[in-house]
Formats: structure tokens, sequence, C-alpha cells
């Protein structure tokens, strides 16, 4: 593998940042000092005082592989990632077919060790029939069990008590729950049919999928935890009231955990009026308060990581009437951007964005020799470059296929310059290397 010596850069990493040199070699990094003489490497890149930060792991992308080729594939989206700074994935199992079988889990495998880029992992699914095979899964095998408490498709919504209970007393490993109340939503639906006939707006979503129903179903898996003792992590927290029910400790003091994605930190309601269906998503986006309690809430421990949960669908979909416009936005490639912008904005310090995309992911998941700048680690790594003119997002090429963005009227103070994955250059000056080789990420547990 080729060797690669990064110089003058300022190393962002646990808590701290720091002026120094990175050498990495066969994949790994060897060194960092303050300055590394004597060595040759195949590489050389002067950061220029650069940001260098360990690569985002997002623990939560939908790239659509296999089933919706016109949406996404391991191909496409793992290319859009790296270009936004992620450099380890876990794709959730709501594909065609979904993965609720071994033999699903393979397959997908297989597809992206052909063709991903970007490091890869697979959270497996829950029906009300697989339970058994859940029971029996071993916990490295996996990044984590998904399940539907809320609206979803095919028979991948869970929402039988006995079926729950038994999950809950049974899950070999992590479980994650996306959590929305379908009663809930169902009425709220009914009741804006009555007020709009057919003609729903798009700013109506938040009021369908509301806080309540949010908070019923969150709260509701938050009990049966803590009821079974089960590792579980709420995925995508959507509202300030939902943030009651997670403690205030380090990760390594607690069982239940959340996460919070870029685009309920970045948009609010508000944004509805400009972009409709383009910001469509599940949980829906809500309101100023609660996006800024969610900001807040990053300062403390209430918040563990932050994903991205991108779920690409085409423009055509999008530009349908609010019930037949899918939910889901693609956001990979510009994650880090994306995110920076709170630091530029002086919401949070790049120290807590390096913690919750990189450090805490790859320690709520078992993640072994990722997930920080050390030496002996994996090279997952990422130059970030300061823009001062900003960067506008409507002039670079979309990489993922379905090519549009939410951003596209926006303006980056800051643009990804360089990534590495597991020591290999996967995007370099604004080019993607074909060449590089994500590899299967390992859970010890």
């Amino acid at each position: 593998m080729t060797s690669v010596l990064i110089r003058n850069a300022r190393l962002v990493n646990e808590g701290r940042e720091f002026e120094g040199d990175l050498l990495v070699s066969n994949g790994r990094i060897v060194k960092i000092a303050s300055s590394i003489q004597g060595e040759n490497a195949d590489v050389e890149i002067d950061a220029d005082g650069q940001w260098l930060l360990p690569g985002m792991i997002d623990d939560q992308v939908h790239f659509r592989d296999p089933g919706a080729p016109h949406k996404g594939s391991f191909y496409t989206e793992s290319r859009a990632a790296v270009a936004g700074g992620i450099t380890s994935f876990m794709d959730m199992p709501n594909t065609r077919p979904a993965t609720l079988t071994l033999a699903d889990l393979a397959d997908k495998q297989r597809r992206a060790a052909i063709s991903s880029v970007a490091n890869y992992g697979f959270h497996f699914g829950v029906s009300n029939d697989n339970l058994d095979t859940i029971a029996a899964l071993n916990p490295c095998e996996v990044a984590g069990v998904k399940v539907f408490m809320g609206a979803s498709t095919g028979n991948m919504l869970v929402d039988d008590p006995r079926i729950l209970e038994r999950l809950f007393a049974q899950v070999p490993t992590i479980l994650l729950a996306h959590c929305e109340h379908t009663p809930s939503i169902e009425a709220n639906d009914a009741n804006l049919r009555d007020l709009f006939g057919e003609h729903i707006p798009a700013a109506a979503h938040p009021l369908i999928r509301n806080a309540e129903a949010c908070f019923r179903s969150s709260s509701m898996a938050v009990d049966l935890a803590k009821r079974h003792g089960t590792r579980l992590h709420v995925l995508h927290l959507t509202t300030a009231r939902e943030l009651a029910l997670f403690e205030d400790k380090p990760l390594a003091h607690k069982r239940i955990t959340a996460e919070v994605c870029l685009h309920h930190l970045l948009f609010d309601d508000r944004d509805y009026s400009s972009l409709g269906n383009l910001i469509k998503c599940n949980p829906a986006i809500k309101s100023q308060a609660d996006r800024d309690a969610l900001r807040q809430a990053l300062h403390s421990h209430r918040l563990d990581v932050i994903g991205s949960d991108h779920a690409p669908h085409t423009w055509a979909e999008k530009q349908q009437p609010y019930h037949q416009a899918p939910s889901g936005l693609p956001l990979v490639q510009h994650a880090l951007p994306a995110l920076l912008e709170l630091m530029a904005d002086k919401v949070l310090p790049i120290t807590t964005l390096v913690a919750k995309t990189s450090h805490r992911v790859a320690d709520l998941f078992a993640i072994p020799d990722r997930g920080y700048l050390r030496e002996g680690y994996w090279a997952d790594l990422v130059l970030i470059k300061s823009e001062p003119d900003g960067v506008a997002v409507s002039q670079q090429p979309i990489l993922s296929q379905c090519g549009w963005t939410p951003f596209a009227r926006q303006r980056f103070r800051h643009s990804v310059s360089t990534t590495l994955v597991s020591g290999q250059i996967a995007w370099h000056d604004k080019r993607l290397n074909d060449n590089c080789q994500g590899l299967p990420l390992r859970f010890m547990r």
C-alpha cells in the first residue's frame, strides 16, 4: 500500500487541537509528531495548516443497494461519502430485499466488497417473523439490529407489543430504533386531509409526524429497554421533549444512547417554504426551538453521535404531491462541510464535532482501531480546508446517483480537500480515486 506523509497539519483529536505531521504506512497511522524527518513516503501532502480529522463514521445511511439502482448504489453513494469526509458507513436494512436473513446480509457484504470506496458495515432488520434469526445472530457480524417502531414499508413495521417485548429481551447486540407512533401519525394525517383535502402542503409534515408521535414511541422504547436491560440506541432525535429521556452521562456509563442527524441540526420548519418536499424526511424536521435544543444537547452527553440518515430519491419523485413524494434526503457528499457551518457560526467547537462524528461512533459500535488519530490505528483521515469566500454548492458536481442536494443554494466555508480510507487516498484535489477499496468494519463485542 502507498505510504503517505501529511505535513504541517492542525490535528483535531480527543478534545485537542495541535500542529504536527502524520505518517501512514500499510494502511495505518505509524507516527504522529510535531515534525517527522527522515521518512521517504510515496506521497507527501503539505496541509499548510489545514485541519486533519479522523474520518466521519456514519452510523445510518440508506445506499439503496440492492433494489433501487436509479436512486443509489454502494458504488455511487460511497464515492459521494468520501467526498463529504465520511470514511466508514453502516447501511440500513430496508433495501429490496430487506436485510432480514443471513443470506441477504452476505449479499450486501459481497456487493460492498466489490464497489465501495469507503469502509462498510450493515445493520440487520427486524420483521414480525424473523426473531429466531435475530436471537441467534453473532454480535460481531452486524453493526446493529434495526427496528422500525413506527411507519415503514413492507414487513418491517413492528408494533405488536408481544413481538417488541421478545425483541427487547432477546436481541444479542445493540438495538437501533426508529421511533414514531403510527396511530398518532394516521390521526394527524386524517385531520389534515379534512382541512386540505389531497393538497396537503409539505409544511404540514411536522404537524403530521409531530413531536407527540415521536415522544410516545421513543419513550416506549426507552421503557422497554430499561425493563429488559437492552442496549438501545434511538436514531435521529428531532424534538426537545425527547432529550429528557436520555441521561447526561459519558457513553461508557449508559446502556441507552441517542443520535441526531445533520439535517435536524441545520434545517427547521421555516425551510419548508423554500425547499418543500426536498426536506421531507421521517421523522420530520421540526421547529427552530427543537433544532436549537438539539444543538445545545451536543454540548452534553445526552446526544452521543451525529449521523446523516442519507436517503436519496430522484428529483422527479420529490416533485410529486406531498403524499406521493417519498421521505429522505441525500446528504453524505456534504456531511462534514455542512456540519462545519455550526463550528463557523460558533455553535459548536470542532473538537465536539469530531467526538460526535468519529470518536463516539467507534466507541458506541465497538469498532476497533478506527475513529481516532492514534498510532497503530487505521488511517481514516480527512483534511479540511478553510474557504474564506465560501464554496457554492451549486457549482460542484453531485456524486450521488439522484443528482441533487438540499444544500444547492448554500455556500460552505470549509471543504474536504483530501480523504484517506484505510490508508488509501480516496479523494484528493476534487478528484476520486477509483482504485481505493473500503474494508469491512469489525465489531469487537
